[in-house]
This record gives C-alpha cells, sequence and structure tokens, in this order.
C-alpha cells in the first residue's frame, strides 16, 4: 500500500526561481515533489533558463503562469516584482548556478529573481549546481558561507557522476529530497492537509426587499478561525454571511444571505471536509413569504408567519459522510448547561460556549472567551484577542482528530 506524502509544505508559497544550469531539467520534477507536499508555487526563470527547461513544461506542473527574467511594463502591472516578494513563504532557488550564488551575495538587483530576493521578506533556500571544481572554488565556499550566515537554507549539493562527465561534488539534489528538506525548516501546521468548512457571520432572513431580520454578529470569530486554519495547514473552505470582513487570502470563500443559501452552500461541499466548525450565528426562523415589492406603511400592526429553518449543524452531525463537528453555543446565561445539552442533542464532537450578553467578549466585540467543552473535557480559554484564541482554538482541535 503506498503511503500518502504529509504535506510540511502545506499552504506555503514556494517562489522557485530556476537559474540557468543543466539541472534545470529536472525543474519540473521539482514543482510536482512541492506542490504534492501542499505548496501553491510560483516560478521565476533567470537569463537563459529557458534553454535548459521549457517554460511551457514549468507552467503545466504548476498550474500558473512562468515569470521571466526581465521586469517589462506588462509584468508590472500583473503581479510585479514587490508583489512576488511578498506573496512568498520562502524563495527557493533551484539550480543555483554559481553565479547567481555570487550574484545573491552582492545584492545585485539585476532580473527579476535577483530583485525579488533583494524585496523579499522570506526566507531563501539555495540547492547549488555546478561543476565540481566550481563547486570547491574558494570564492564559492566564500559566498555560500556568507550566503548561509544569512540565514539562507543551504540544501546540497550531492555527489556523483556530473554532466561534464567529472564526478565530485555539485550536483544538484533530487528534487524529492529538496522538498524534503525544504518542508522540515517549517513547522507542521496541526491541521496540515485536513479539509475545514467554516461557516460565519450572520444570516438575513428577507421580509421585502428592503427588510430583513438578521442579529448582531460581526462575524470576526468565524473569520478568525478561518485564518487560524489557515496558518495551520488546512485547506479552509469559509461560507459567510453578510459581513464587512475580508476573508483570509488562502480560504476559498462562499458568501451566502440566508440560512437556506447557507444550508445548500455548506451541503455542496461537505462530503470532502475532515472538520466543520458551525460559528455562523443562523437565524432560527424565516419569514413563510418574502414579498417582491416594499411592503407599504398602511395598517398599525403588521403580522409576520415565520418558520423554522434547517438545523445546519446537525444536518451535518447526523450526514452519512460526517465530519469532526465543533459547535458554538451563543447564550445569555446558563451558558454551560445550555452548551452541553446543545452537544448532547445534536451529537456533536465538541461545542464552545460563549456567554453574548457581555459588553467585552461575544458579538461585535475584539475579544472573546470560550468554555470548550466535549463529553469528556471541559477546558476554559480565558478572554483573549479572538485572532488568538482562534490559534488555541484550533490547537484543541486538532488534539481531538482521530
Amino acid at each position: 500500500m503506498t503511503t500518502k506524502p504529509v504535506k510540511t509544505l502545506a499552504n506555503k508559497r514556494v517562489l522557485l526561481g530556476v537559474s540557468a544550469g543543466i539541472a534545470a531539467y529536472k525543474t519540473p520534477d521539482l514543482v510536482r515533489k512541492l506542490t504534492e507536499l501542499g505548496a501553491e508555487v510560483e516560478v521565476i526563470l533567470t537569463r537563459n533558463a529557458d534553454q535548459f527547461v521549457a517554460p511551457l513544461a514549468l507552467q503545466a506542473v504548476s498550474g500558473r503562469s512562468v515569470h521571466n527574467y526581465a521586469m517589462t511594463a506588462e509584468s508590472e502591472s500583473g503581479m510585479g516584482h514587490i508583489d512576488l516578494a511578498r506573496w512568498a513563504d520562502v524563495v527557493l532557488i533551484a539550480p543555483a548556478t554559481a553565479n547567481v550564488i555570487a550574484r545573491l551575495c552582492q545584492g545585485n538587483a539585476d532580473e527579476l529573481l535577483t530583485t525579488v530576493c533583494v524585496a523579499t521578506e522570506a526566507p531563501l533556500a539555495v540547492a547549488p549546481a555546478m561543476n565540481q571544481q566550481m563547486w570547491q572554488n574558494p570564492a564559492t565556499e566564500e559566498n555560500i558561507k556568507t550566503l548561509a550566515g544569512r540565514g539562507a537554507f543551504i540544501l546540497g549539493p550531492d555527489s556523483g557522476e556530473q554532466a561534464c562527465g567529472e564526478i565530485g561534488p555539485g550536483r544538484m539534489l533530487q528534487p524529492i529530497e529538496i522538498a524534503r528538506r525544504l518542508g522540515t525548516h517549517f513547522q507542521l501546521g496541526a491541521m496540515a492537509g485536513k479539509n475545514v468548512m467554516i461557516t460565519a457571520g450572520p444570516t438575513w432572513e428577507a421580509i421585502d426587499p428592503v427588510r430583513g431580520i438578521t442579529n448582531h454578529s460581526s462575524g470576526l470569530m468565524g473569520y478568525a478561525l478561518a485564518q487560524a486554519a489557515v496558518e495551520s495547514g488546512a485547506n479552509v473552505t469559509l461560507v459567510s454571511g453578510p459581513t464587512n470582513l475580508s476573508p483570509p487570502e488562502r480560504a476559498k470563500a462562499i458568501n451566502v444571505t440566508s440560512a437556506l443559501d447557507m444550508h445548500a452552500a455548506v451541503f455542496a461541499e461537505i462530503d470532502d471536509q475532515d472538520v466543520f466548525i458551525g460559528v455562523a450565528a443562523v437565524a432560527d426562523y424565516r419569514p413563510v413569504n418574502s414579498v417582491t415589492h416594499k411592503i407599504k406603511k398602511n395598517a398599525d400592526e403588521m403580522t409576520i408567519t415565520m418558520v423554522k429553518n434547517p438545523d445546519i449543524l446537525a444536518d451535518v452531525a447526523s450526514h452519512s459522510k460526517r465530519p469532526f463537528c465543533v459547535g458554538f453555543a451563543a447564550e445569555t446565561n446558563d451558558v454551560i448547561d445550555y452548551a452541553r445539552g446543545k452537544l448532547e442533542r445534536k451529537k456533536l464532537d465538541m461545542i464552545a460556549a460563549n456567554h453574548v450578553g457581555s459588553s467585552e467578549t461575544g458579538f461585535g466585540t475584539p475579544n472573546n472567551a470560550i468554555t470548550l467543552i466535549t463529553n469528556d473535557s471541559v477546558t476554559e480559554l480565558p478572554k483573549q484577542n479572538k485572532y488568538a484564541l482562534a490559534r488555541v482554538l484550533m490547537n484543541e482541535i486538532a488534539k481531538k482528530l482521530p
């Protein structure tokens, strides 16, 4: 039985710089190995690198357009060098020729790749590839020491027969080894490779085109959890009701309005999820009829007949392909008792109980405090910023996963 690789590069962005050396022919395989470990890969070719590897091959395996050495007006109006520098979690140069290594040491910015290396705050990884005499040249040895002293990861080189027929150190490591070693430089996230779906925000149940029933949820806790899940290496789907928030850049965002919309969006993708976290403040009821024109103010009273909305969390928990289910219980009194009852009634794996009647925590505030309840444990997570709390909560969920 084949074992799936551990996704040590889950949600990591690797900017691969390919320089003009014979080992460049291995880079399509390197891109494949990086993506198998969960990475997103953008490729920059240095001058003449396309003489050793076809840009189309790299585009095919990365699924992205390949950047060449030049900084043109066209490239700078799209993903220019500053955007690439900010995009990357790591800049990997493979193969790294003696020439490129020397230019990196000097801080040259004479083409796109070297300019990105000067502009980025991301760590640099270098996989040297050159003739054994060049590798053992004192200038190259000093340059490698300089890069390592600045914090660069030096990956290799290997030793063996070279393209020129000589034998010795200087061969580029095999792609699978470069990808493996690069992955060891990142802390493996608690949710690496997991598919996590989170619902967030309020729902809006329309009465007419301008009026509706909603609640005070800002969506901040759900969005914070989505960010924490991304940071922990998960593939995140965020299903959100109407908010003023921007979703995490690396999450798949699905915007909905009503409870019925949210239910449909969740169940369109629930079969592929490992974890479901229901944070959204879903309206329990909706008007039986939503009229198509604005209701005029005529009578002194108006009666709206309501019907119960589907219970998204309970439906997910009873689904045939049930993920690990985490609920939220926003209560104003008897918080723990109500939350425990919800845990048992809906057959959840975990529930986060929080008091929303306080002016310091809950809806619309930057802070929150929750009590995390499972069938066999109660864990207090004290008041803190919602983003900090989300990271703690995500780690607690990861501990409970089968």
